[in-house]
């Protein structure tokens, strides 16, 4: 079967702050999506996990989205490989692709930190799997150089706020993705729409985002009751915030990708899988989108293991074919792509590629996502104006 190639000319999410502020009056922004106007505030709000088919299936937990959906002006959108927070999160904060922005997975190559430190986790800002705080060694703005939307509208006079979990206030994914805007750092539902309304309320743009439905599709899988409860808790959120919309203030809700529950029979374990591991160094990415790095002059060996090994259960591409699906983006800059695999694995419907002795936590994981499935790469787009 040949590999899904996706399509540069769909609405993508790294198309939604630009458009955003463009129709805020930022200048220097491109209109990719238009939104009627006038607009003096306006919130993109990033519900972790929510993907379009999930909602869909799910209507009657979430009314509130529902009722957004119908209307003839929202849509879908499409993340791009991965399908991952840490490319979402790089998507929404630098308006690019992940071939562009170069945060090509949960955890990746970046040969600049030096051999001990080759593969870090984007997210933890740590190695991977495991080590210590890289914030020093590892400069976030510097393997994320250009401008972020959120400096470039602050540069032009506007005000930008980020709300978002305490947490991960001045994280090295922060610093690298979100940096530009006032941090405000949030702990439940109930501030973080409080912080929202009072930043669109402003006249300003906020970027909003909220875990936890994410976090719960993980344990419990996604359309799980656990799921559909937490569900039921993010529709009312954003039933609060549009009650005290603004007039001419916009809400955006979107998402950093959907998930799919992972069948147990169709599960490869790479860490006990020998044909797997001949010419391996290292593996990056996640359950579902796998960056494998050989050794000199091991690429092609190790193409054709995987390709044998997997079978049906993953496409599975070279680096340069990879980039020239479009995996990545119509444009991958040189830098990036040294962070990208030299066989780069998508997994197939319910399988997952999992290392269960080098990220056992992870492994266990019941929900998944990463991959170019259409349950993981298309998301809402819904939006509203007070």
């Amino acid at each position: 079967m040949e590999p899904p190639c996706p399509d540069p000319d769909a609405p993508h999410l790294a198309d939604v702050v630009p458009s955003v502020l463009a129709a805020m009056g930022v200048p220097g922004f491109e209109a990719r999506i238009p939104w009627p106007g006038p607009i003096r505030g306006a919130c993109v709000l990033l519900i972790d996990g929510l993907g379009a088919e999930l909602l869909a299936t799910h209507a009657a937990d979430a009314p509130v989205l529902t009722a957004l959906a119908d209307q003839s002006a929202n849509r879908t959108l499409q993340v791009g490989f991965p399908s991952t927070t840490a490319a979402g999160l790089a998507a929404i904060g630098t308006g690019c692709r992940s071939g562009e922005h170069g945060f090509v997975g949960f955890s990746f190559r970046v040969p600049e930190a030096g051999p001990e430190f080759d593969v870090i986790n984007a997210l933890r800002w740590r190695p991977h799997p495991w080590g210590p705080d890289l914030r020093d060694r590892v400069v976030p703005e510097v393997v994320q150089p250009s401008p972020t939307t959120f400096e470039r509208a602050g540069s032009a006079g506007f005000a930008v706020s980020v709300v978002s979990g305490a947490e991960h206030t001045g994280s090295g994914l922060t610093r690298a993705l979100l940096r530009g805007g006032r941090y405000v750092g949030v702990h439940a539902l109930g501030d973080l729409a409080a912080e929202v309304i009072a930043a669109v309320a402003g006249s300003g743009f906020c970027y909003g985002y909220h875990a936890d439905l994410d976090l719960v599709g993980h344990l419990h899988g996604p359309g799980s009751p656990a799921w559909r409860m937490q569900l039921r808790q993010v529709d009312r959120l954003v039933e609060s915030v549009l009650e005290a919309l603004p007039s001419e203030c916009l809400l955006t809700v979107v998402a950093d990708h959907g998930m799919v529950t992972v069948d147990p029979a169709a599960v490869v374990d790479i860490d006990s899988c020998e044909p797997l591991l001949e010419g391996v160094i290292a593996v990056g990415g996640e359950a579902r989108a796998r960056h494998v790095y050989t050794a000199a002059g091991a690429a092609d060996d190790a193409l054709a293991a995987w390709r044998t090994t997997l079978g049906d259960s993953a496409w599975v591409m070279s680096r340069e074919e990879a980039i020239g699906a479009g995996w990545f983006g119509p444009r991958v800059r040189d830098d990036v792509r040294s962070r990208i695999g030299d066989v780069v694995a998508a997994a197939r419907g319910r399988a997952a590629l999992l290392r269960r002795t080098v990220e056992p936590m992870e492994s266990a994981l019941i929900g998944q996502h990463g991959s170019l499935t259409i349950a993981e790469q298309y998301v809402p787009m819904l939006s509203a104006i007070g």
